[in-house]
């Protein structure tokens, strides 16, 4: 099905972010027995759940998908009905919660906390460090795939091409910091019980209502100086995103397997503002110069196992730029991608 000039309406974007391609209908059919999402209530998990049950239902086989969360949105819960997704509530901070979710064959874990860590730092280690060590203990004998970040690694020259997965981590602040505390916890239990597992860490997945590109457009859009501390990063769209996170689960091993999630371009953070000005005639505002180095991925691995994004960036760009000329509904969850000392 070929994509769209622009994207009209919620419908039509969650329709373009859960779309399987024939690679993810190949690799779940492939996989054995069931799925389930931990964390599936959350700004990527609705469209990753409803993209397994998608490849699913041409599949051949009675299989489920299982949507796990605390539901604190409604509008989550209500795609899930609409799917005929199968829901349950949990805490997965609550180990007794967690050991009585069934077993499923095939676990993709969305947990953890980011936006707002700086104001909580407490509740953001637990979530990134305990949560995983709850969810591997009943879990061992799943294939799982668990996101991850870039912001484990140091920031790298803007000049080159990204950290890759061979460089060590050394996460700035305590959000990153927490995060491969997460990473570790996996890797101890992955070695300890043998559970296979895949560790994806993503940079940027972007969609319509939030990511990198909607608050650079929004602060063009308004006349809001655009920072360019963090001069460059890299981007994928959200749904090429997923379908690159189904895909990990033959990738799973032990111990984990690493890979880096991202699109294949480094983005100006000043030619894309200057992008987005040309297009709502609206010329931007700059604060601060571009800094000698930049959180950047090198996603070169995993465009040797998998196809190349399929949302160009000058579509995305496109695509951004209409739904906020056309008032499209906007989360309040800003990247914080100018931040420089990992106090997100």
């Amino acid at each position: 099905m070929p994509l769209p000039n622009s994207v009209q309406s919620e419908a039509d974007l969650e329709e373009l972010l859960s779309r399987p391609d024939s690679e993810v209908i190949q690799k779940v059919g492939e996989s054995r027995g069931d799925y389930m999402v931990l964390g599936a209530g959350g700004k990527m998990g609705v469209s990753l759940t409803g993209m397994i049950r998608r490849a699913l239902d041409v599949c051949p086989g009675e299989r489920k998908v299982t949507a796990v969360s605390r539901f604190s949105d409604e509008r989550s819960l209500e795609f899930f009905r609409k799917q005929s997704i199968q829901t349950l509530q949990c805490d997965l901070l609550d180990p007794t919660q967690v050991n009585r979710l069934p077993k499923a064959e095939n676990l993709v874990y969305l947990a953890g906390q980011k936006f707002g860590t700086s104001e909580n730092k407490s509740l953001t280690w637990v979530s990134n460090t305990l949560i995983p060590a709850n969810v591997t203990g009943h879990f061992k004998d799943s294939r799982i795939v668990a996101l991850s970040t870039g912001c484990v690694y140091p920031l790298a020259c803007s000049q080159g091409k990204g950290s890759n997965e061979q460089d060590s981590p050394e996460p700035v602040g305590e959000y990153a910091q927490s995060c491969l505390g997460r990473e570790r916890i996996f890797e101890y239990f992955s070695k300890r019980n043998h559970t296979s597992v895949c560790l994806v860490r993503l940079n940027y997945a972007t969609d319509l209502r939030y990511g990198v590109l909607v608050d650079i457009a929004g602060k063009v859009k308004k006349s809001i100086p655009v920072d360019l501390s963090m001069g460059y990063f890299n981007v994928i769209w959200q749904g090429d995103a997923i379908r690159m996170i189904l895909k990990c689960t033959s990738l799973c091993s032990t111990p984990p397997t690493i890979l880096n999630v991202t699109g294949p371009e480094k983005i100006s953070v000043r030619w894309l503002a200057e992008q987005f000005g040309s297009r709502f005639n609206t010329p931007p505002v700059f604060i601060g110069n571009e800094m000698g180095n930049a959180l950047l991925s090198d996603a070169t691995i995993a465009s040797s196992y998998f196809n190349e994004p399929e949302v160009s960036l000058e579509r995305m760009i496109r695509w951004t730029a209409d739904w906020i000329e056309s008032d499209g509904r906007i989360l309040d969850i800003p990247t914080h991608f100018e931040v420089r000392n990992g106090e997100f």
